[in-house]
């Protein structure tokens, strides 16, 4: 379920991987009730021993699945090395290492690698990556076992961490910064946010359930404050990401409001803040390989 946009979770295509990666496993630490809640919705006929997280960034999704579906075995696909490195030593600091293959491949090439049959196929925040998802779409179907299922997770965008008033001098400043984002992306990744249920009927498939879930995490009445420094950490490296997207786009005014919230040791820091917050939407669809 991945997101961390300018690209995201479980993306196909790796940008500045070190700052992405770091969002990824954020995104995992603030959204794991969530992602946990999603992988216990999927109507498996059986426990699947076989699955493929497509667009594994580093590991979300991977091991979201090894929890729900301690028996089964996991092949994850990116194209970052880099990513898969570090899903690879999460893998064995869990012990997990055997149970977790890794595969670096570019899925908008022309062949793919081989996957095996798995009864599970997982794409979390990566369908939308892809150059042609449509021929993304019938690969999977092929590849599944017959009976199998394919797990669809899609982001209605990224996160809005800030209140509508904030910052004092520019409010509304994050919604501007996101109705630029969202221009520069519909030319750049123009399927995210799609709806991913006829596209999937087209391909084959049998949809079987689709779930919305919606996310609203505070920092408030929290303990210990570790969740108030992940949303915090999430938030300053999501809204960084999300500023190099927009510099070119946005007032001057806006711009400088901005950097005022990203300067970590400026007295309006948004890590200084305790009205943050991570509200946004991910659908899910499951649909199975009938044929």
């Amino acid at each position: 379920m991945t997101h961390a946009h300018t690209h995201t979770p479980g993306h196909t295509h790796s940008h500045d991987s070190h700052g992405e990666a770091e969002i990824l496993d954020l995104d995992a630490q603030v959204l794991a009730e969530h992602l946990a809640a999603l992988t216990g919705w999927l109507p498996v006929q059986a426990p699947p021993r076989r699955i493929v997280d497509l667009g594994c960034g580093t590991g979300t999704g991977t091991f979201a699945l090894l929890d729900r579906f301690p028996e089964a075995h996991i092949t994850a696909v990116d194209t970052s090395a880099a990513h898969l490195q570090r899903l690879r030593e999460k893998a064995c600091a869990r012990g997990a290492e055997g149970r977790v293959r890794t595969v670096q491949a570019d899925l908008d090439a022309a062949g793919w690698p081989d996957l095996g049959s798995p009864d599970l196929v997982w794409a979390s925040a990566s369908m939308h990556h892809m150059a042609d998802p449509g021929r993304a779409l019938k690969a999977v179907h092929d590849l599944l076992a017959p009976g199998g299922l394919f797990a669809v997770v899609e982001l209605s965008g990224f996160p809005r961490f800030l209140p509508e008033t904030v910052p004092e001098d520019r409010p509304g400043l994050e919604e501007r910064c996101h109705e630029a984002s969202d221009r520069f992306h519909a030319e750049q990744v123009p399927h995210r946010g799609a709806d991913w249920g006829p596209k999937l009927t087209g391909a084959g498939f049998t949809v079987e359930d689709e779930r919305t879930i919606t996310v609203n995490i505070g920092t408030t009445g929290t303990t210990g404050g570790s969740r108030g420094e992940a949303v915090g950490a999430y938030a300053l490296g999501s809204l960084r990401r999300l500023r190099h997207s927009v510099a070119g786009t946005l007032a001057p005014e806006d711009l400088a409001a901005l950097d005022r919230l990203l300067d970590t040791e400026g007295p309006g820091s948004l890590l200084r803040r305790d009205d943050l917050a991570v509200r946004t939407e991910r659908t899910a669809w499951a649909a199975r390989r009938t044929g």
